[in-house]
């Protein structure tokens, strides 16, 4: 693909040093050849959604800038979970690192293109029920559409307990040190 698009991703980690993944995930994503990390949201503490206790979540949200298809670019993705200690023992499961790809918009489809198969569905077909998600994107693009919903910003619950931001990802990984 020749021309260039716009992607978001989610970016969450509930194990290990969650602000230290997160850095690294972004630091390889940008260190790829055909990708650009244009922005990165704030970080936000939030409570796993799952059926069993589990660590909290640091997400972000971020803008990339890439000439990959989006099955190569989540392809791309998964490598950097892997390599980052990612396993994938049953569905929900507490992770070290989870990239999802939310939206990938171009000129002619600034609301996201649109992708069904068995490996890839975009817009994400749950974003836009997560707070974990809409509060990060709503920092970065708020008056972005997604699907034919009203912006972002407009789904955002900024009243959320389970949705706590803690401040910019160079902050939290300088505090670790």
């Amino acid at each position: 693909m020749s021309d260039r698009m716009t992607c978001y991703l989610s970016l969450g980690s509930n194990l290990g040093d969650r602000a230290r993944a997160l850095a690294q995930a972004l630091a390889l994503l940008d260190a790829h050849p055909d990708i650009h990390v244009r922005q990165v949201s704030p970080v936000y503490e939030t409570k796993a959604v799952a059926d069993e206790p589990q660590p909290d979540y640091l997400n972000l949200a971020a803008a990339l800038e890439t000439a990959l298809e989006p099955r190569a670019l989540l392809a791309v993705m998964h490598d950097i979970e892997q390599r980052l200690g990612r396993t994938r023992p049953y569905q929900d499961a507490p992770r070290t690192l989870d990239l999802d790809l939310l939206v990938c918009a171009t000129e002619g489809a600034p609301g996201g293109i649109m992708c069904a198969t068995a490996e890839l569905t975009l817009p994400h077909p749950r974003m836009l029920e997560r707070q974990f998600v809409l509060q990060p994107l709503a920092d970065l693009n708020p008056d972005l559409q997604v699907g034919g919903a009203p912006p972002v910003a407009e789904l955002v619950n900024r009243d959320d307990p389970d949705v706590r931001r803690l401040g910019e990802l160079s902050e939290l990984v300088g505090a670790a040190r």
